[in-house]
């Protein structure tokens, strides 16, 4: 072999240069042709998984919101409704106060008059009862007094009567 001594190792042969612009053509092609639109293709599905999920994502967000917004009113009902027997409550209770005070009061007012014509009954009694006793407690408290006895019953009796019937007036 000849070695040329003007020949430079830095500069490529033509040949080479031919030979790998040749050779980097036809990869450039093969990668054009069957590896890229497969990295598309998978880029694609890819994007198209991703923003499936984010609108499935914002889709459930929506429900979950609906969910929530409907808890949210059934809870505002269920609290309104539990005001409302509460209220219904207190007034039933108000009602039955006012209804065992009123049964309380009439038979406050039964027993007392009860008593008090128990008592009237008793008086009348204890009144029959004394009459005769201090009709003559009070002859011999006027005999006594006159120093002579009283002359007759008859108007014994009338003037203890006329007494009695006056202290019953007042």
């Amino acid at each position: 072999m000849i070695v040329l001594a003007a020949e430079n190792p830095v500069k490529p042969h033509l040949a080479e240069l031919a030979l790998g612009l040749v050779a980097f053509l036809v990869l450039l092609y093969v990668l054009a042709r069957f590896v890229v639109p497969r990295f598309e293709a998978l880029f694609a599905a890819r994007a198209d998984k991703i923003e499936g999920g984010i609108e499935k994502a914002d889709q459930a967000q929506a429900a979950a919101a609906e969910v929530l917004e409907r808890f949210r009113a059934q809870l505002a009902d269920a609290r309104a409704e539990a005001a409302r027997i509460r209220e219904e409550a207190r007034a039933e209770g108000e009602r039955e106060r006012a209804a065992l005070r009123a049964e309380a009061q009439a038979e406050s007012g039964r027993m007392i008059a009860r008593g008090e014509a128990e008592l009237a009954g008793q008086r009348s009694r204890i009144a029959a009862e004394l009459r005769p006793e201090l009709g003559r407690m009070a002859v011999e408290l006027a005999e006594r007094i006159l120093g002579e006895p009283v002359a007759d019953e008859t108007r014994r009796r009338g003037s203890v009567d006329r007494f009695l019937a006056e202290l019953d007036r007042r």
